[in-house]
């Protein structure tokens, strides 16, 4: 937990330093990030102009690793030390972490002056707001719950998208005959967690997920119903190939853009790597849910938040709020990404089917209340029993372990870490 003080220590930095900013510095914005992959740097190609556009250079400060947890721990050493960031990225309960310290800089007036309220889904401004007043701002909105699948060979072996997981096993059966890794993996504990995203969804449904996964019921946590979750695990652990551990996730996708995997279960920035490559859907790949999770929706959102520092940062980091959620950049941006907008307004022409669907989709969740938010990515719960629940996933799946004992482990672990 960061304590208060930090923010002192951050805030008296910031005061006697003001008046030493140079002209010079006052027009760039310093922006943590972990976007590093081809994909992802393609997308913020599209951030840095919007922003150039208004007036201000991008001091690039990227953190290798793809779920955040790098550049989460280089933030908190910058922080501590009276050196934080213009802007950070941020995922879910990581910016009321910050805020509640009074870390974040408040934007409200320029978000009543766009008219964020009503441009932002309810279930994103959970997130981007804390005691009702805005203080991060979302650029993108993706879905965990995606299989990105080889086109051409499910066409080989006459494969349609598995509407149950049965047929998923039924299907890797066939696929590791013919001589192709089924599931594309890489060994990471945010990667098994997002496959447990899907799992947990698939075996009980968003009220279950929601029971088990943002409520912490140790009744749900300890059930049969989760048990089915860790079954499914299971049995995904058997299509991977032998070189998984350790590898990034973009490399898992390289396998299916490549022909050296079926499929791989990620979010959509996965997507972003195939435009990268120059594929196109439904030509050389598929996107469909995982079985038994049609029509639900599991999101996390890509937030930036901006550091109270000086008087003289301030117009610098407005205008970086005013980019990120600027319309057109917002459209172009995730286009390139893979995900779709945090914006209702932006139209779904130059998407393609994936994205189209989504965004369908994601209309279709916010009205039926299936929209839920990502354990994997830090919108289920906070971070100390999310830590908890990745090192059961992952221990689970490089282990022999039994489905009734991992669940077992499951409830302790999210009891001692509340």
């Amino acid at each position: 937990m960061l304590r208060k003080t930090l923010f002192a220590l951050v805030a008296a930095i910031a005061v006697s330093g003001s008046s030493a900013v140079s002209a010079a510095d006052t027009k760039s914005v310093e922006v943590m990030h972990w976007w590093t992959s081809g994909g992802e740097a393609r997308a913020l190609e599209v951030l840095k102009d919007g922003l150039k556009q208004r007036g201000y250079a991008w001091k690039d400060a990227p953190i290798a690793g793809g779920g955040g947890e790098a550049a989460r721990t280089v933030l908190k050493a910058r922080v501590a030390s009276g050196n934080p960031p213009d802007a950070i990225q941020m995922l879910g309960f990581t910016i009321p972490e910050y805020a509640s310290q009074d870390f974040l800089t408040n934007l409200d007036s320029i978000a009543a002056k766009e008219g964020w309220d009503k441009l932002v889904p309810g279930p994103i401004q959970r997130f981007s707001k804390v005691d009702g007043h805005w203080v991060a701002v979302p650029v993108d909105v993706h879905r965990t719950n995606w299989i990105w699948a080889n086109k051409k060979i499910f066409d080989q072996l006459h494969l349609t998208p598995p509407q149950t997981f049965d047929q998923l096993v039924a299907d890797a059966a066939v696929i590791r005959k013919a001589g192709y890794t089924p599931l594309a993996h890489g060994g990471q504990p945010w990667q098994e967690a997002t496959i447990f995203d899907s799992a947990v969804m698939s075996a009980g449904g968003p009220k279950f997920y929601t029971q088990a996964l943002v409520n912490l019921d140790p009744a749900a946590l300890g059930s049969k119903t989760m048990e089915k979750a860790f079954d499914q695990m299971r049995a995904l652990r058997g299509m991977v190939d032998p070189n998984f551990p350790g590898r990034d996730w973009n490399l898992a996708t390289s396998m299916v853009i490549n022909d050296k995997a079926a499929m791989q279960i990620m979010g959509d920035w996965a997507k972003g790597e195939f435009v990268n490559a120059g594929k196109k859907a439904n030509v050389d790949y598929l996107c469909f849910q995982y079985p038994g999770t049609q029509g639900d929706f599991i999101f996390n959102t890509d937030q930036f938040a901006t550091f109270k520092k000086s008087d003289a940062s301030v117009p610098g980091e407005n205008a970086f709020a005013s980019t990120v959620m600027d319309k057109g950049v917002q459209a172009k941006f995730n286009q390139i990404k893979g995900a779709i907008p945090a914006r209702l307004d932006v139209p779904s022409d130059g998407f393609d089917e994936c994205g189209q669907k989504s965004m369908a989709d994601l209309r279709s969740a916010l009205k039926s209340g299936t929209m839920v938010g990502s354990f994997a990515h830090g919108h289920a719960m906070p971070d100390g029993p999310k830590n908890a629940v990745y090192d059961v996933v992952t221990h689970f799946f490089n282990t022999n372990e039994s489905s009734a004992d991992a669940v077992k482990q499951l409830v302790d672990a999210v009891n001692n870490a509340k």
